[in-house]
């Protein structure tokens, strides 16, 4: 029965499509400076387009697009689109004129699920512009979807304001970033709650999201900025800007629902106007639960977190996996949609085992590519039920910051070794500068060596056990450690993240052997054994019994140091032969004085900071040592260059030397 649903549906489609104009399935649009630094009075933007059409549009000639025009880069040609200038133009004389850029997409995705059936593709281009631009351009035409909630065969305009007048802090402005899948499948009558994902490259910018509008006189664009699906969604949807997250419940089953909306950009919180205004248009659709279907959607379990941000090199191949999970017998993986950067191959979805499902992702970024690249996918069940969307963040051209292994000597991460039960400072370094994750679910737990049990976990995203300084994140723990137990530390994915845009995120460590610690048991340090022979006398030194408190500051090793004034004790064990075992008397013990002292651990730089000036010292003693030196070697080279090239001594020799030659032939 399935089966012919999907046959009935693909047949109603593909007829649809010999007259059907209505191919447009939303789209993003931002930009960025290539350098955001103020040079002169022109600027260079990256301007990004991404739209979706529909798969069997009419305009494509019969052509239905595969996986392999992703391989190929196929151009996407829907003949007179063109995005252009639509508000202020004259502030910007150099953008181009009409009929504006041409929306020549390369394919980035292809989908053949018949309720998705989509077309994705990129577009990049480079502009030089005054900074006197304050403009609205814009993408605007016909038609939508038929099969729309709202909206339903109507117009569609999407637009984005590209303001680069230098901000408040003299630097040009770059656009808020999204990304999001073309279609997002819900059970209809079910309450939901989505996250629109988005990030800002200039990272103290206040991001707030809202719905887009038509009223002209009044928004940011000044102009319609959605078309004829403004207000699409249900009634009672609501969007949070701060987070953009939206909640809602579909009313109505095997239709599609367009959401327009506008992320904008404030320098702070107290602006007035945002700095940009960026558009995302995608769609919801509504399915009824079919007899039969698993009671649990799939869901995409790694390997990476959902909305992680990961630092990769340019022109160096990626591979990615992503994995999915499956609940109930006889649910299977039939799709996965996705939304990619161009260039990124999408495998066949394998089933290595029960109830996972695997895509492998490969991908060379382009140097163009250089920035946020963001990836989203959704996958479908064999009974259209949908995984929530998982989204990530390529970040082209930076690297993530990395965990230093721990070494015993003048190490990046302390303690490690023995220390005492009391032991609360835990620090490890990182590769470059790190900061606190953007998201929460960055977790660091300490584990029970032999049992592998979690003890204590603290979350990275808010936690101020955790805190972030420069190249060095320091723990606070609260815990009494076990006194003769071992311990070692776990950090899920981005509990390191960098400084730049999103916050490229460190991997995850979960090696036992990276970073572990033991905890001293003063029970087995007490122990004592004696071995006797025929009566005799001995002389035992021993160490003092000391009460001094224990310094809890301590690193590396984390036994405190201590200086004891030992003591000395006769002691007489009397036995008779053959040996035996037998326990020592001993007699009145003096306790010494008992001193404590911490031991310094200099990190290399800490190293070179106290040695600065000794050499420096070193340096000037040195120069006025050798100045008398060198000043009496220059001189004594000088003198023995003008003796030897000196007129008057060259000619005494040759005279000298022709002398001698009249003599020798007499």
């Amino acid at each position: 029965m399935e089966q012919v649903l999907y046959l009935v549906l693909f047949i109603l489609l593909t007829l649809g499509s010999v007259s059907d104009g209505s191919h447009f399935r939303g789209g993003i649009i931002s930009w960025r400076p290539l350098n955001n630094t103020v040079q002169g009075t022109t600027v260079q933007v990256l301007l990004h387009q991404r739209y979706f059409w529909w798969r069997l549009f009419s305009g494509f000639g019969g052509y239905l697009c595969t996986e392999n025009d992703v391989a190929l880069g196929t151009s996407i040609n829907v003949g007179s689109a063109y995005l252009t200038c639509l508000k202020n133009c004259s502030s910007s004389s150099t953008f181009p004129p009409s009929p504006g850029i041409l929306a020549l997409m390369t394919t980035s995705d292809c989908d053949t699920n018949p309720i998705i059936q989509s077309w994705g593709g990129e577009l990049y281009t480079t502009l030089t512009l005054p900074l006197t631009t304050s403009i609205t351009i814009g993408y605007v035409g016909s038609a939508w979807l038929t099969a729309l909630y709202i909206g339903g065969g109507l117009g569609w305009s999407i637009v984005n304001r590209m303001n680069l007048a230098p901000r408040p802090d003299y630097y040009i402005n770059s656009s808020p970033v999204t990304t999001t899948l073309p279609v997002v499948m819900y059970q209809r009558g079910v309450p939901v709650v989505h996250v629109v994902q988005m990030a800002d490259n200039d990272a103290t910018d206040v991001l707030q999201c809202r719905w887009g509008t038509n009223q002209t006189t009044t928004n940011y664009n000044q102009i319609s900025e959605c078309g004829d699906v403004c207000k699409a969604m249900p009634p009672g949807t609501g969007l949070t800007a701060s987070n953009c997250t939206l909640t809602f419940t579909l009313p109505k089953a095997a239709i599609y629902y367009a959401c327009a909306l506008q992320i904008e950009d404030y320098y702070s919180a107290s602006s007035p106007n945002p700095m940009s205004s960026v558009p995302i248009q995608f769609l919801f659709y509504a399915y009824n639960i079919s007899a039969g279907a698993c009671a649990t959607v799939p869901s995409i379990i790694g390997v990476r977190p959902n909305r992680a941000c990961i630092g990769v090199p340019a022109n160096v191949p990626l591979t990615e996996t992503v994995e999915i999970q499956t609940y109930c017998p006889g649910q299977t993986i039939i799709d996965l949609v996705t939304s990619s950067p161009y260039g990124m191959r999408h495998s066949n979805i394998t089933n290595p085992s029960p109830g996972l499902w695997i895509m492998t992702l490969t991908w060379t970024p382009l140097t163009t590519q250089s920035g946020p690249q963001g990836f989203c996918a959704g996958a479908i069940d064999n009974s259209s039920l949908q995984s929530a969307p998982w989204c990530i963040t390529y970040l082209v051209g930076y690297d993530s910051p990395n965990l230093i292994l721990p070494v015993l000597v003048q190490g990046s991460a302390s303690p490690i070794g023995t220390v005492f039960s009391n032991q609360s400072l835990f620090s490890i370094q990182a590769t470059s500068a790190v900061g606190r994750p953007s998201r929460n679910g960055t977790n660091v737990c300490f584990h029970l060596d032999t049992t592998n049990a979690s003890v204590l976990c603290y979350d990275a995203g808010y936690s101020p056990n955790v805190i972030y300084t420069g190249y060095t994140i320091v723990i606070v723990t609260t815990l009494t450690w076990t006194p003769g137990q071992s311990y070692y530390v776990t950090m899920d994915n981005g509990f390191a993240s960098g400084s730049v845009f999103c916050h490229a995120e460190s991997l995850a460590i979960t090696d036992k052997t990276f970073w572990r610690f033991d905890i001293w048991n003063p029970a087995l340090s007490s122990t004592t054994t004696t071995t006797t022979t025929p009566p005799t006398t001995h002389t035992v030194t021993s160490l003092g019994t000391t009460t001094t408190s224990i310094n809890t500051a301590c690193t590396t090793s984390g036994i405190v140091v201590t200086s004891t004034n030992a003591s000395t004790t006769t002691t007489t064990a009397s036995t008779t032969p053959p040996t035996t075992a037998a326990p020592t008397t001993a007699g009145p013990t003096t306790t010494g004085v008992t001193t404590e002292s911490t031991i310094p651990v200099f990190y290399p730089l800490d190293f070179e900071n106290a040695c600065k000036q000794p050499v420096a010292i070193m340096s000037a003693i040195a120069m006025v040592f050798f100045m008398p030196v060198h000043a009496l070697a220059m001189y004594a080279a000088f003198t023995k260059f003008t003796n030897m090239y000196k007129p008057s001594n060259i000619a005494a020799k040759t005279r000298h030397k022709q002398r001698m030659q009249n003599i020798l032939r007499r």
